[in-house]
């Protein structure tokens, strides 16, 4: 065990190192800038990345971040969808727009030689968005489209359902893509709007990485920044997941049965304790074959085809979602195996082989999630987010490496809320 660790936190020192954290004063606001070097090969990667405008600002049209970005991938005005892809594309550069729950994001990546390009095309599209009638239209029709096609997906169907139940009276129990009613009630005036009010430089962070010097990159994004409204800055409210125990179930023509489940998780983002919560559900559901869950409900009992679940931190809230499949005839065995061992869970802890494995998965596979520039500069982007220093990942080794099984069953016994579980089903 001790040898993997040391492989682990000798691998991380050297990519965490090259990992800064500064900022970029424009119009008396200082952006932060989340800067990784790395010239192994010819290639830039940027990120604008704007606190607070994903689908927790949509409001009463659900699906609108989600719209917005997709007409933002419509190109600009200027050269249209079709002219504006043609100039990325005869120069391999990916640029792309794409919405969160709390977050609205900008993408470009290329090579080296052709990043001042790039920017000059993503100030393009920030400047002179192709937020046109037509445009408009055309992602609308393709959004209804898809949502017409999600009528018969039963597992979307499920999800969407027990987000409504335990996300109940806040933003995050609306689904990210909208619904058919809200979707025909947009209005072009409320896409500019969002956008509007969403981009500004006092919610903005900058995540760049790539085989580029950091004062270079910064002589040449400040002219695109430069473009945008000061703005103030948004905070994000914290959001409480129902622990009502509650059920629906929606009937279908299927011969098998879609479960989805949820509950409350009272740890925090940012919390010191949140490397214990990765372990416990890495135990419980998040490591597939192996998971106790795996183990009692599909391996010794036959009662699903595949079966997970997980905890999800963020910074507005915080909850533990699953999800199995079964046959419609076994729907009430394994619904109640499901609370058994999940109550077992929190009761008795976790065994010594269990932790065992977890360390080694989670220590031992850590360079795999390290391996390229995108991999690194999300992770740092998080940290950052979620109010860690840059590194804190390698600290979080150290802490799972000496975590005791006492310590863990502690904890897993202080969040017995996960037991307080609504179902999402449909079924025949």
């Amino acid at each position: 065990m001790f040898r993997y660790i040391v492989i682990v936190l000798l691998f991380l020192e050297g990519v965490l190192m090259s990992q800064s954290l500064s900022s970029i004063e424009v119009k008396g606001v200082q952006v932060p800038v989340i800067y990784e070097k790395d010239s192994h090969l010819p290639i830039t990667s940027l990120q604008l990345i704007v606190r607070r405008s994903g689908s927790i600002e949509d409001g009463k049209h659900a699906g609108l971040a989600r719209f917005t970005a997709s007409m933002l991938n419509e190109g600009s005005k200027k050269l249209g969808s079709i002219g504006f892809s043609s100039e990325l594309d005869q120069r391999a550069i990916n640029l792309s727009a794409n919405s969160g729950t709390e977050t609205f994001v900008f993408e470009l990546s290329c090579l080296k030689e052709q990043f001042s390009f790039g920017l000059s095309m993503l100030r393009q599209l920030l400047v002179d968005p192709n937020f046109t009638t037509q445009s408009f239209e055309k992602v609308k029709s393709q959004t209804l489209g898809y949502l017409s096609s999600k009528k018969s997906d039963f597992d979307y169907i499920a999800n969407v359902n027990l987000k409504k139940l335990i996300y109940k009276g806040t933003p995050i129990e609306q689904p990210f893509s909208g619904d058919e009613k809200s979707i025909k009630s947009l209005t072009l005036g409320d896409v500019k709007d969002f956008y509007d009010n969403h981009l500004d430089l006092s919610n903005l962070i900058i995540v760049v990485g790539g085989d580029i010097k950091e004062d270079e990159f910064k002589k040449m994004i400040t002219p695109l920044l430069e473009e945008l409204k000061v703005g103030k800055r948004r905070e994000l409210k914290e959001f409480e997941v129902s622990g009502d125990e509650k059920e629906k179930i929606v009937k279908k023509d299927t011969q098998q049965a879609y479960i989805y489940f949820g509950s409350p998780l009272y740890v925090k983002s940012g919390a010191k304790d949140s490397y214990k919560s990765k372990v416990a559900s890495f135990i419980l559901g998040e490591s597939g074959f192996g998971s106790r869950l795996m183990e009692e409900v599909r391996v010794k009992k036959g009662l699903a085809y595949s079966i997970y679940s997980r905890n999800g931190i963020s910074k507005s809230y915080s909850s533990f979602t699953g999800y199995l499949q079964t046959k419609t005839d076994n729907l009430l065995e394994a619904e109640k195996l499901v609370k058994e061992v999940i109550d077992k869970f929190v009761k008795n802890g976790a065994t010594a082989d269990e932790l065992e494995q977890a360390k080694k998965f989670l220590l031992g596979s850590e360079p795999l999630r390290n391996e390229t520039l995108s991999q690194r500069l999300n992770r740092a982007f998080f940290e950052y987010y979620n109010g860690y220093k840059l590194g804190h990942s390698k600290e979080v080794l150290k802490k799972i490496e000496k975590l005791s099984l006492k310590d863990l069953n502690t904890f897993i016994e202080k969040h017995s809320e996960i037991t307080k579980l609504s179902f999402s089903i449909v079924t025949k």
